[in-house]
């Protein structure tokens, strides 16, 4: 199972989120994976969005999440998964919410998942407009 988790493309990104977060000038490194691009793109994303996301966050979604209370790992995960809902559409709502659910296994409490569900489902209502 942990090893199979260290290939997940999603786990990866939130890895390397972490370490951005915890040393904002460190190179952000990408090793040879088969989805490079596709954690490249989420990882960069993300950051380079980072401002955009946390309006989001902050407005649409301020009543569902207590910023000072959050976990960072379960706030990376939701700034990740706002960013593929804004800007990578062709995955649907439905897969991007069940990976990051599946990569809080590997990162977060039992308990927090469901928080982090309800969160995505919300997110998801906010970010994308299905009607594009």
């Amino acid at each position: 199972m942990k090893n199979e988790a260290l290939q997940n493309p999603r786990v990866i990104v939130i890895q390397k989120l972490y370490s951005h977060h915890l040393n904002k000038d460190s190179e952000i490194t990408f090793p040879k994976h088969r989805y490079k691009k596709f954690i490249k793109d989420v990882v960069n994303g993300t950051i380079e969005r980072k401002e955009l996301i946390q309006n989001l966050i902050g407005g649409e979604l301020k009543k569902y999440i207590n910023e000072n209370k959050t976990e960072l790992m379960v706030k990376l995960m939701i700034m990740a998964a706002i960013y593929e809902f804004m800007f990578m559409h062709k995955t649907p709502v439905k897969v991007v919410i069940s990976e990051y659910l599946k990569v809080a296994d590997f990162f977060v409490q039992e308990s927090q998942k469901g928080f982090l569900n309800v969160i995505l489902e919300k997110a998801s209502k906010v970010s994308r407009n299905e009607n594009e």
